[in-house]
């Protein structure tokens, strides 16, 4: 694929995608173009070789896969594994507040956001409505996307904040809440975020039962820089590695094995969902996916001793004006190729054995391959990786690309990379 292009279709993708319910529906509509089946996690399944499939969790979470062989007993499974969630506000029910005839919504930090970053900026709502229906214990989700400048979250102005440029810690419940307009006599300030809601979807009130709404900026993303080298744009972090595994996943055609890529829901928050990394979704996709192959217990387990994961989720590039904050060896530039991410104590699952295997794959793919460790005075991030290998018992590593400024509401990473990371997934899916 043309560099240019794979480029813009991770803008599009980004800007389409302002929460993990927009970002899954668009995973389903880019996999269903390219001949997936979608599969009813409650109805029995009935596979077949060469066969393309992809079931969903939540509307938040998505695993697809596609069958090269049925001797997974003997090549196992390839999987890549991401998140579709990133830092963000929740918004709160009963959201309304009225102070100084400002209309203000109530939110809850989601994640760790670095949360001055979200100030002075137009925000948007965006996320899933649950609706009514015949049956008590079912609901309908809708998807809504406001897709307009609706909220802000105005600083203190300096002269009654005089000490903001030396450090002022931002309180989550009173200091970060959006004013979305001005209260007057014809405002009906009563319930209005269920009332938007139901013009927006054109659905009666009383069908509203509930929402999961969240904040997001209405900013494009862009290319930036003196070549247009860089890629800025909110949910990098982990939206990239979600577009580059999808791509690859639909770009190859396995010969041995199965070829899997996983969607998580709920990382930033630690995982433990039913669409989350710390859930038993993708064991029991992957055993059933073994026996609509007609394989048996053992058959199974040999197959996840054969199996291999991918942990994508983006990593540090080293900062020109912080460089102190990193290792003094191992410190990643953007556009310099994918990063294989290493701790210690194991909050990140890259071993001898998986990196060795990564830079096989990256010679093979002619991309460039660099190494991150935190420095040891420095607690590093976690990812999916350890929860998943160690629920599955399988070989795995961490990789990411390089960026700048993660979880701001706007990310810095590299164009060349991203198109590294892709040839890389294709090489190891094929």
């Amino acid at each position: 694929m043309e560099e240019k292009v794979f480029i813009q279709e991770l803008i599009d993708f980004i800007d389409h995608s302002p929460t993990a319910f927009q970002a899954t529906q668009n995973i389903k509509n880019k996999l269903e173009k390219e001949g997936f089946q979608e599969l009813d996690i409650k109805k029995s399944w009935k596979l077949k070789q060469r066969g393309k499939y992809y079931v969903t969790q939540n509307d938040s979470a998505c695993i697809a896969f596609v069958i090269g062989t049925e001797n997974i007993e003997e090549e196992g499974f390839r999987l890549i594994g991401a998140h579709t969630d990133s830092p963000s506000f929740r918004i709160k029910p009963n959201s309304e507040i009225l102070a100084h005839d400002y209309l203000k919504l109530n939110t809850e930090v989601y994640g760790g956001p670095i949360v001055n970053t979200w100030l002075d900026r137009p925000l948007s709502l965006a996320g899933r409505v649950s609706l009514k229906t015949d049956h008590l214990l079912k609901t309908k989700s809708v998807f809504v996307d406001f897709r307009k400048p609706l909220l802000i979250i105005p600083n203190v102005a300096i002269h009654m904040n005089r000490g903001i440029n030396e450090g002022i810690e931002l309180n989550r419940q009173k200091d970060v809440l959006p004013i979305i307009g001005l209260v007057n006599e014809s405002f009906e300030k009563e319930n209005w975020l269920i009332k938007e809601l139901s013009k927006q979807l054109e659905v009666d009130l009383e069908k509203i039962l509930d929402f999961d709404l969240f904040l997001y900026p209405c900013e494009k993303s862009c290319l930036v820089g003196k070549d247009q080298e860089f890629i800025s744009a909110p949910r990098l972090d982990d939206l990239a590695m979600v577009h580059a595994g999808i791509a690859a996943l639909c770009n190859t055609t396995p010969t041995t094995g199965i070829n899997v890529m996983v969607c998580y829901d709920n990382e930033e928050v630690g995982s433990r969902t039913k669409q989350g990394a710390d859930s038993p979704f993708l064991i029991h996709v992957l055993e059933r996916i073994s026996l609509s192959l007609g394989k048996d217990r053992e058959e199974w387990l040999r197959a996840l001793s054969s199996s291999f994961m991918i942990s994508a989720d983006m990593a540090h590039a080293i900062h020109p004006n912080s460089p102190e904050k990193h290792d003094p060896t191992n410190h990643p530039k953007i556009n310099k190729g994918p990063v294989i991410k290493i701790n210690a104590n194991q909050s990140y699952t890259t071993d001898g054995d998986s990196s060795g295997v990564y830079k096989n794959v990256c010679e093979k793919a002619k991309v460039p391959v660099q190494m991150f460790v935190s420095r040891s005075d420095e607690r590093g991030g976690s990812t999916i990786g350890p929860i998943v290998s160690g629920h599955l018992g399988i070989r795995s590593l961490d990789i990411g690309n390089p960026m700048l400024a993660m979880h701001s509401i706007r990310e810095l990473g590299g164009v060349l990379d991203h198109y590294y990371l892709l040839k890389s997934f294709e090489v190891y899916y094929n």
